[in-house]
């Protein structure tokens, strides 16, 4: 809590590493350049004490990974809920690749990395390993780095990050929110223990015409056979093995909003086509390299 009495949360490092103190550094130059409603907000930063701490927005209701693998069973996710979290961290990736001051890959999608505010909207978090890049460039090649199951095969080979990358990132969410299954989880055959790739065991599926059989109950209850099998395709779409052939981020919001405006005919009108939602207080988005000795209690 600062001395005014907001809430805040403080990302300490675990350990003193300058290579954390790298990526440190670069969520806040990443995060100072975004300004959108579906993103985390940073506040300020300290880079002057042993371990460097960055404090952000506070928000409140966990992960979505959480909600989605049952660890928050009081309240489960409706189908409604998982169409509107989806819509909105597609956006949010849409207003990164094309609609920000310069194009960001993010580098790192995955539902633990997705959290939920008061009213239970999304906001992307995490933008450690994020890169920006100028308009002309078309990849990354880097080390490759982010979570297993959530991985681009294409990248993984080639060490080429496209925005296409975090398409197939936002495709595992997909098949999360679809399912309600761990992007990796252990499987026993014959005695034996494997490990199986949720994203693989979903093309296996569809390809089987067994879609059905893998959705989570709640979703088969409260969506109908034509939003569910809409939003799959989509998800297959992104989990293509070869990037070029999958959507672009802003394809993939246009057409989840046609989900939701075909549950809803009376909706308001859907966010701008490109995928931006930009936050009204002119405030937001700016930070200051600021002491926190204001801080008395970090989260």
């Amino acid at each position: 809590m600062l001395a005014d009495g907001k809430i805040v949360a403080v990302k300490k490092s675990k350990m003193v590493d300058t290579s954390m103190l790298s990526e440190f550094i670069n969520e806040v130059v990443i995060l100072s350049q975004i300004n959108h409603r579906n993103v985390v907000q940073i506040l300020g930063c300290c880079l002057e004490t042993q371990v460097p701490l960055l404090v952000y927005e506070f928000i409140p209701n966990g992960t979505l990974s959480q909600y989605i693998q049952g660890q928050i069973e009081k309240f489960p996710l409706t189908w409604e809920m998982r169409l509107q979290i989806a819509t909105e961290v597609a956006g949010a990736l849409s207003y990164l690749h094309g609609a920000a001051s310069v194009p960001i890959y993010h580098r790192d999608i995955k539902s633990a990395n997705i959290l939920l505010d008061r009213k239970y909207r999304a906001k992307i978090a995490d933008f450690g390993t994020s890169r920006s890049i100028s308009v002309d460039q078309t990849h990354l090649t880097t080390c490759v780095h982010g979570t297993f199951g959530y991985l681009d095969p294409e990248y993984f080979q080639s060490s080429q990050f496209t925005e296409k990358s975090d398409v197939y990132s936002f495709g595992v969410v997909l098949v999360e929110l679809l399912t309600g299954q761990k992007p990796i989880s252990a499987v026993t055959w014959s005695k034996e223990e494997e490990y199986r790739s949720l994203a693989t065991y979903f093309i296996t599926s569809m390809q089987e015409d067994r879609l059905f059989n893998i959705v989570d109950a709640r979703v088969l209850k409260e969506g109908s056979e034509t939003e569910i099998q809409v939003v799959a395709n989509l998800a297959r779409r992104c989990l293509n093995l070869n990037g070029r052939n999958r959507p672009t981020m802003r394809e993939v919001t246009s057409e989840l909003e046609a989900v939701q405006m075909s549950r809803k005919p009376s909706i308001s009108a859907p966010q701008h086509s490109d995928g931006a939602d930009f936050v009204e207080d002119e405030s937001v988005g700016q930070w200051d390299v600021e002491s926190l000795s204001e801080v008395s209690a970090s989260y």
